[in-house]
């Protein structure tokens, strides 16, 4: 409420200061009129001073398309029915996809965690832009899955993976058409070397074209073994804006690891499925 009284004074104001001008200028352009000159300088000189007043009108509706939207309009956005349609398909497309790799794959599904956030667009970006000021609500996904396996069979369980990435319509993006990953699966069975070159050392991730990123624990590497990290703290659990799911609540990463040897994690890329721009 404070802002739109805020920016009732300020348009009031730009107004009047507007009328003012006007009548300056209509005098300015009246003695201009009476100097010497041809008439075709005359015109241009008046012209040039009767439109600014309506360059200036502009200004008003720039300085309301530009300020931030109230966290009010930022709920009604996200809570309208474009936006709960946009959000039920992403959110069951992010866990289609995790269910596929929990039942085609050898791979033993432990933790799922899930973030989704309603970004509030900013007010006008004048010096350090980011495009955060180009809309009044973006949302935005993100959704990553735990999994046990079995350190013993590593190679197995890569090829495992790729085999069900072959099947037509597969969620999983793997395949044995990615050669690198052909490559890992020969390394843990000890047929060639490093996939990623003489002394980088044993794999730890496969990523492809913007799909879902696989990393998992280093076997091989000893006490320098690299391993997947525990979920990173939300910010902030506050619905309907910021939802922050962790499934099972009471499961770690260590606890899978302690469970059945070591950890698979994917993580699907970040989704802005709903944008109202201003």
């Amino acid at each position: 409420m404070r802002d739109r009284r805020t920016m009732a004074v300020m348009v009031t104001v730009v107004s009047i200061a507007i009328i003012a001008l006007v009548s300056l200028l209509i005098a300015v352009a009246v003695t201009v009129a009476d100097e010497p000159g041809t008439c075709r300088q005359k015109s241009t000189r008046i012209c040039e001073l009767l439109g600014l007043p309506f360059r200036l009108a502009l200004l008003p509706l720039v300085l309301v398309r530009g300020r931030a939207p109230c966290e009010k309009t930022v709920r009604k956005l996200g809570a309208g029915p474009k936006a709960v349609a946009a959000r039920q398909k992403a959110e069951s497309e992010g866990l289609d996809t995790v269910a596929a790799w929990a039942a085609e794959t050898p791979l033993t599904l432990g933790l799922v965690v899930l973030e989704d956030m309603w970004l509030r667009g900013r007010s006008t970006e004048w010096f350090f832009r980011t495009g955060d000021d180009r809309y009044k609500i973006r949302c935005m996904m993100s959704l990553t899955a735990y999994f046990g396996a079995d350190p013993r069979h590593m190679a197995d369980t890569v090829e495992g993976i790729l085999t069900a990435g072959d099947r037509a319509c597969s969620l999983i993006n793997f395949s044995h058409d990615f050669v690198y990953a052909r490559e890992v699966v020969a390394y843990y069975r000890g047929e060639a070397g490093d996939p990623r070159g003489p002394g980088t050392g044993e794999p730890r991730k496969l990523f492809r074209g913007g799909a879902v990123t696989l990393t998992w624990d280093q076997v091989r590497s000893g006490q320098a073994r690299e391993l997947v990290e525990e979920p990173g703290p939300s910010t902030r659990h506050d619905p309907p804006t910021h939802r922050y799911l962790r499934e099972p609540a009471s499961v770690s990463v260590a606890d899978l690891r302690r469970e059945h040897g070591m950890v698979f994690r994917i993580e699907l890329p970040v989704t802005y499925y709903f944008t109202v721009r201003k």
